[in-house]
């Protein structure tokens, strides 16, 4: 008898495997991969010995609150409700400026001489691998299943 890894099943009752491994662990494994990559590159954008600042890590605060307005709308309201897309929509509108901002800090750093350009390149790129994978961690784990994220 071979050994379920997945504990979540579909709706036709089976377990979702692709070798031997679940989806959704699948998916968990390729988004902490991303977001090492991601910090890899912010790391490297402030620690290489050319860049030597360490004033693009202020962009992990944009990191922690990015996703807080979208959880809190998502706890907030019913999907029923009529209210509910206006809160949803401002939830989203304000992550969009989080993250807008996220991109803009190291530009203006940049642009202040405070930091490299190329250190403001790295750390774009690790702005966009990121919230790549945060978007893509609330597209895998953003359903009302019985493994999802509002368990967490």
């Amino acid at each position: 008898m071979k050994w379920s890894v997945c504990e979540s099943r579909s709706a036709s009752g089976h377990h979702t495997h692709f070798a031997g491994v679940c989806i959704r662990e699948r998916a968990l494994i390729s988004l902490s991969f991303g977001g090492a990559i991601g910090l890899m590159f912010l790391m490297l954008g402030c620690a290489l010995p050319i860049y030597n600042q360490y004033w693009p890590l202020f962009v992990l605060f944009f990191y922690i609150l990015s996703p807080i307005p979208y959880c809190i709308a998502r706890r907030l309201v019913d999907d029923t409700d009529a209210m509910s897309n206006a809160c949803k929509e401002l939830a989203i509108f304000l992550t969009t400026g989080i993250v807008v901002s996220a991109f803009g800090l190291p530009i203006v750093f940049a642009r202040a001489h405070l930091i490299e350009w190329g250190a403001c390149a790295l750390v774009l790129t690790g702005n966009t691998v990121i919230f790549a994978t945060i978007l893509g961690f609330f597209l895998v784990f953003g359903s009302n299943d019985d493994f999802s994220w509002q368990q967490w």
